[in-house]
Protein backbone atom coordinates (compact mmCIF):
# COMPACT_ATOMS: atom_id res chain seq x y z
CA UNK A 1 0.00 0.00 0.00
CA UNK A 2 2.80 2.45 0.82
CA UNK A 3 4.54 1.56 -2.43
CA UNK A 4 1.41 2.54 -4.35
CA UNK A 5 1.18 5.76 -2.35
CA UNK A 6 4.75 6.61 -3.33
CA UNK A 7 4.04 5.74 -6.97
CA UNK A 8 0.83 7.77 -7.15
CA UNK A 9 1.71 10.52 -4.66
CA UNK A 10 2.29 12.09 -2.31
CA UNK A 11 6.02 11.51 -2.49
CA UNK A 12 6.69 12.59 1.13
CA UNK A 13 5.27 10.26 3.75
CA UNK A 14 5.10 10.46 7.53
CA UNK A 15 4.89 7.02 9.09
CA UNK A 16 3.79 7.20 12.73
CA UNK A 17 5.13 4.18 14.61
CA UNK A 18 4.96 5.84 18.02
CA UNK A 19 2.34 3.35 19.27
CA UNK A 20 4.34 0.29 18.17
CA UNK A 21 6.06 -1.64 20.97
CA UNK A 22 8.31 -3.83 18.84
CA UNK A 23 9.82 -3.94 15.37
CA UNK A 24 11.69 -7.01 14.13
CA UNK A 25 14.13 -7.54 11.27
CA UNK A 26 11.39 -8.02 8.70
CA UNK A 27 9.76 -4.75 9.79
CA UNK A 28 13.09 -2.95 9.55
CA UNK A 29 13.65 -4.46 6.12
CA UNK A 30 10.25 -3.22 4.97
CA UNK A 31 11.03 0.28 6.25
CA UNK A 32 14.36 0.30 4.42
CA UNK A 33 12.64 -0.71 1.16
CA UNK A 34 9.98 2.00 1.56
CA UNK A 35 12.62 4.67 2.21
CA UNK A 36 14.69 3.53 -0.78
CA UNK A 37 11.65 3.67 -3.05
CA UNK A 38 10.64 7.11 -1.80
CA UNK A 39 14.16 8.46 -2.33
CA UNK A 40 14.27 6.98 -5.83
CA UNK A 41 11.02 8.79 -6.64
CA UNK A 42 12.30 12.09 -5.25
CA UNK A 43 10.41 11.86 -1.97
CA UNK A 44 11.09 11.10 1.65
CA UNK A 45 9.79 9.08 4.56
CA UNK A 46 9.80 10.55 8.06
CA UNK A 47 9.43 7.83 10.72
CA UNK A 48 7.91 8.92 14.03
CA UNK A 49 9.04 6.56 16.78
CA UNK A 50 9.04 5.98 20.51
CA UNK A 51 12.00 5.08 22.73
CA UNK A 52 11.71 1.31 22.18
CA UNK A 53 11.58 1.48 18.40
CA UNK A 54 14.35 4.09 18.33
CA UNK A 55 16.55 1.83 20.44
CA UNK A 56 16.03 -1.09 18.06
CA UNK A 57 16.76 1.04 15.01
CA UNK A 58 19.92 2.41 16.63
CA UNK A 59 21.14 -1.12 17.37
CA UNK A 60 21.31 -1.77 13.62
CA UNK A 61 22.58 1.76 12.89
CA UNK A 62 19.69 2.83 10.67
CA UNK A 63 18.58 5.92 12.58
CA UNK A 64 19.98 8.39 10.03
CA UNK A 65 18.80 6.44 6.99
CA UNK A 66 15.26 6.03 8.36
CA UNK A 67 15.00 9.72 9.36
CA UNK A 68 13.61 9.09 12.85
CA UNK A 69 11.50 11.87 14.33
CA UNK A 70 10.25 12.34 17.91
CA UNK A 71 6.78 13.58 16.92
CA UNK A 72 4.43 14.03 14.01
CA UNK A 73 4.79 17.80 14.35
CA UNK A 74 8.58 17.61 13.89
CA UNK A 75 8.11 15.26 10.92
CA UNK A 76 5.65 17.69 9.30
CA UNK A 77 8.10 20.55 9.80
CA UNK A 78 10.84 18.48 8.12
CA UNK A 79 8.62 17.72 5.13
CA UNK A 80 7.66 21.38 4.80
CA UNK A 81 11.35 22.35 4.61
CA UNK A 82 11.78 20.37 1.39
Amino acid sequence: MLNRCIDEGPRNIILDLSAIDFVDSSGLGALVQIVKKAKTEGGSVQVVTNARVTQTVKLVRLEQFLSLQPSVEVAIANVEKT
